[in-house]
């Protein structure tokens, strides 16, 4: 599969701004996805924050296997980052995402609360940058934060094109950015992992040959994901996008398959999480 490549000029100039607006910060919370934590780490981020304190958030994990998800919280926190797993959605109306985060940002400004209100500064709020690659949920993430439709969400990348900030209470405030890639992804299965979860545009690549890939990923986890799923045997299919379209019924004239049709429902099933809590990434892998 060709090395995929997306980076909107926008995101250039969104780079800009976050360190342009760096100085003023005082904790850095980056969000990831939880099915592909390492891939959605944008390594710009750790130079422009080298100097900040960090949260990553592993976001939608209702959608990641959660042995796995908790594996890379242990493994980012050995790292020095405090980290967290939250299923930040609409409809979850706990707001359990919240709780944790609040509570671990306090322990983090902890003692910079302690130093203003020596100074008599009480109620001066602890400024937060959000950032994180496009599609992974950031406007979701801060509209349960603030407990209303502060920031627009959407299912799709580049949705939030300049820095707003949103209060949350009267102890923080949070600036959201719009999601921002890297020019240049080294690793090829970067790319691919990214596009199958949507973080990038599904208009700069083929379909039928992601999907392929991704197939080949459920198998390498476990070839039940399939056979459960479109009620198919993937030790007895030659060719699995055919063998699941012929399952669906998605059929052309003359009988021919319709794979393009057959990807878009695979793709969207797994990112809906209807084909089980998939993680694309593992600690070991």
């Amino acid at each position: 599969m060709d090395n995929i490549q997306w980076y909107p000029g926008h995101m250039t100039k969104t780079k800009r701004m976050l360190a342009a607006q760096m100085g003023i910060i005082d904790v850095v919370i980056e969000l990831l996805d939880a099915r592909v934590p390492l891939s959605s780490r944008n390594p710009d981020i750790d130079t422009l924050a080298k100097d900040k304190k960090r949260v990553l958030v592993l976001n939608k994990a209702d959608l990641a296997d959660e042995k796995v998800t908790a594996l890379w919280e242990e493994y980012f926190k050995k790292q020095g980052f405090f980290a967290l797993s939250v299923n930040a959605t609409e409809n979850d109306k706990a707001k359990s995402g919240k709780a944790k985060l609040i509570s671990v940002l306090k322990k983090i400004m902890s003692e910079k609360v302690e130093r203003q209100k020596q100074r008599g500064r009480i109620n001066s709020p602890i400024r937060a940058m959000i950032v994180g690659i496009p599609n992974v949920g950031k406007s979701t993430f801060i509209n349960q934060l603030a407990g209303r439709a502060s920031a627009i969400a959407a299912d799709k990348p580049g949705v939030t094109r300049g820095r707003q900030w949103i209060k949350v209470g009267g102890e923080f405030d949070l600036m959201d950015t719009p999601g921002v890639l890297w020019p240049k992804f080294d690793d090829p299965l970067v790319g691919l992992r990214l596009a199958c979860t949507g973080a990038v545009s599904d208009n700069v690549f083929d379909k039928i040959t992601l999907v392929t890939h991704l197939l080949e990923i459920f198998i390498s986890i476990d070839p039940a994901i399939l056979e459960k799923r479109y009620k198919i045997s993937v030790a007895e299919s030659d060719n699995l996008l055919e063998a699941i379209g012929n399952a669906r019924g998605f059929k052309m004239k003359g009988g021919v398959i319709d794979s393009e049709r057959t990807a878009i429902t695979v793709l969207d099933e797994f990112r809906g999480g209807k084909l089980g809590r998939i993680s694309l990434e593992t600690v070991t892998k």
